[in-house]
C-alpha cells in the first residue's frame, strides 16, 4: 500500500462542520516523504484533465422499489423530517479502515451504498420531498483529489450529484453543508442511529430516543415481507452459495494438508467474484469444532473421518445474503454414528420446512423441528421422557442449544429490530424469506453421553421462501439426505 500522502482531514463534514477556507485542506503524514506541495505542482494538477462525467445513466434496477418504500416511510410519519445515515468509515488500525458497508436502513431506501451518504425526507405538503446527500467528486482546484487520503486518484472516482440523480432517482446534494442545515432545522426529526456521529451530534437537541426508536422498528418490520427484486436478489445470493459449496467439497484435500482457512478462503472466492462478501463471518468447523456454534476463528485441522459444518452464504452487490449450512463428511461418506445424528437433523428439518406456510405462526417451524429432536434424544436414552416433559423443560437445548431459525434478508439476521408480536410470535406471510436449521451438537467434554457421540456437532440450514400456497426452498440446489450428499460429493471429487 503506498503511503506518501495520507491526511488526518476527511474530505466530509466533520461533527464541528466542515475547515474553513483558511485551514489546510490536506495535513501530511507525520514520516510521509515529501515535505510538502510546491506551488507548480499545485498549478499543474489543476489542469490537463478530461471530462468525465458520465451522461445518459439508467436508474439503478432497484430504483422503482425504493421509490415504494420511501412512500410508504412517508405514510407513516407525517409532517416528520426523516434522516436516515449510510454512515461513516471505521478505521481497522492507524490510518487503514475496514471495508465500507452501507447501513440496511439506508441502503433499503435508496440503493446506494457510498460511505457519509444520508437520506433526508423534508416534509411538504401530504407527504415528503426525499434528497440523497452525497459527496460530489474531488475538487481539483484545492487539490483533494489526490491529496486527501479519500480523493479519488487514491480510492477511486465517485459518483457526481448529477450522475447520483439518475441513478437513485433523488435530487442529490453536498452532504457537506447538511449538518448545518439539521443544525437549523424546526419541526420534529428521527434520524436513524448509530451511524454517523456528526449527523446525530447536529440533530442532539431535536431528537429523543423513543421516537427514533419508533423509526428504526417501522423500517426492520417494513422488510418482513419480501418484493420481487428482493426475492430474485435473495435467490442470487443462494444460487452463488450452492457454486462456493461445490468449489469446497472439490478441494477438501488441500483443506486436510492445511487447515480450516483454506475452507474459508475457498468459499471467499466465490463470493468476491460473484457478489460484494461473504455476508457473514463464514463458519469452516471441522471435527469438534463443529460443536461450536458460531465457530468463524477457523484455524483448525480437517481430518478424513471427521465432519465439516459449513454454514456461509454470498452476499450479493445489493447487499441480500444467503444463510446456508451442510455438514459434510469430509473423507465422503458417513459413519454409522455420523449418519443416525445426521439423519435426525434431516428429519427435524422436514418436519420445520413442512410447518413453513401462510397462516401458520411463525413458532410452528421450530416447535415441530424441536419436537423431532426431542424424541430422538429420548429415544437414545440420552435423555429421560416423555417427549412432552422434554419439551416444556427444554432439556433437549443442552444438545440443541439455538432457535430453529431467522428472518433473512439484507441482514442476515434481518429484521431485528421488529416487535415481538409482528415477528416471532406473529404469523407468515407470502413474500417471508426465513431459515430452518435445526442441529444437535454433542460437546468434546461432555460426560452425559456416550464417548462415540462426543465431538459430533451436526447442522443443516436453508433459505425458505413462504409462497401463496406454502414454501419454496431457495437453497434447493444443494442436496440435503444423508446419501444424497454422499453421491453429490463423490461426483464432485470424480
Amino acid at each position: 500500500m503506498s503511503d506518501e500522502l495520507n491526511p488526518a482531514v476527511p474530505d466530509s463534514a466533520t461533527a464541528e462542520g466542515p475547515e474553513t477556507e483558511a485551514e489546510e485542506t490536506v495535513k501530511q503524514r507525520k514520516n510521509g516523504l515529501y515535505p510538502g506541495v510546491s506551488d507548480e505542482l499545485a498549478e499543474n494538477m489543476k489542469s490537463g484533465w478530461a471530462d468525465t462525467e458520465l451522461r445518459d445513466l439508467e436508474p439503478i434496477p432497484q430504483a422503482a422499489e425504493t421509490a415504494r418504500r420511501r412512500a410508504a416511510l412517508s405514510a407513516r410519519f407525517p409532517g416528520e423530517r426523516l434522516v436516515v445515515p449510510a454512515g461513516n468509515l471505521k478505521t481497522r488500525s492507524n490510518d487503514t479502515e475496514y471495508p465500507f458497508r452501507a447501513s440496511v436502513e439506508y441502503a433499503y431506501l435508496t440503493g446506494n451504498q457510498t460511505e457519509d451518504g444520508v437520506l433526508v425526507l423534508e416534509p411538504k405538503g401530504d407527504g415528503h420531498e426525499a434528497t440523497i446527500y452525497l459527496l460530489p467528486r474531488s475538487d481539483r482546484e484545492n487539490g483533494e483529489f489526490w491529496l486527501s487520503g479519500q480523493g479519488e486518484l487514491w480510492v477511486g472516482r465517485r459518483h457526481s450529484l448529477a450522475e447520483s440523480e439518475a441513478l437513485y432517482g433523488l435530487p442529490a446534494a453536498d452532504v457537506r453543508e447538511l449538518a448545518d442545515k439539521l443544525r437549523e432545522a424546526t419541526g420534529p426529526v428521527r434520524v436513524v442511529r448509530g451511524y454517523d456521529a456528526g449527523i446525530e451530534a447536529a440533530l442532539t437537541d431535536k431528537v429523543t430516543a423513543e421516537r427514533d426508536e419508533e423509526l428504526r422498528v417501522f423500517l426492520s418490520e417494513a422488510r418482513l415481507v419480501k418484493d420481487e427484486f428482493e426475492i430474485g436478489e435473495l435467490q442470487k445470493a443462494v444460487d452463488s452459495t450452492v457454486r462456493g459449496f461445490e468449489d469446497v467439497v472439490r478441494v477438501l484435500d488441500k483443506a486436510e494438508a492445511t487447515s480450516e482457512r483454506y475452507i474459508e478462503g475457498t468459499f471467499f472466492l466465490r463470493a468476491r467474484v460473484e457478489g460484494n462478501d461473504v455476508g457473514y463471518g463464514s463458519i469452516c468447523a471441522a471435527g469438534p469444532h463443529a460443536c461450536t456454534l458460531h465457530w468463524v476463528r477457523n484455524d483448525g485441522p480437517v481430518r478424513s473421518g471427521d465432519l465439516l459444518l459449513l454454514d456461509a452464504g454470498v452476499e450479493t452487490h445489493t447487499l441480500y445474503t444467503a444463510d446456508v449450512t451442510r455438514t459434510l463428511p469430509v473423507g465422503g461418506t458417513y459413519s454409522e454414528i455420523q449418519k443416525k445424528i445426521y439423519d435426525a437433523v434431516y428429519d427435524a428439518q422436514e418436519a420445520g420446512i413442512a410447518a413453513v406456510k401462510p397462516g401458520a405462526k411463525y413458532r410452528d417451524f421450530h416447535d415441530a423441528a424441536q419436537r423431532v429432536l426431542a424424541e430422538r434424544l429420548v429415544e437414545w436414552g440420552l435423555v429421560e421422557g416423555p417427549v412432552e416433559r422434554v419439551l416444556e423443560l427444554g432439556l433437549q437445548r443442552r444438545w440443541t442449544l439455538h432457535g430453529t431459525g431467522h428472518m433473512l434478508g439484507m441482514d442476515v439476521h434481518d429484521c431485528a429490530a421488529a416487535r415481538t408480536e409482528t415477528y416471532v410470535d406473529g404469523t407468515l406471510e407470502p413474500g417471508m424469506v426465513l431459515t430452518v436449521e435445526p442441529g444437535l451438537y454433542f460437546q468434546a467434554d461432555d460426560l452425559t453421553v456416550p464417548e462415540e457421540y462426543r465431538g459430533i456437532g451436526v447442522r443443516i440450514e436453508d433459505d425458505i421462501l413462504v409462497t401463496e400456497d406454502g414454501n419454496r426452498n431457495l437453497s434447493d440446489g444443494l442436496p440435503r439426505r444423508s446419501d444424497e450428499v454422499e453421491s453429490w460429493m463423490a461426483s464432485l471429487k470424480g
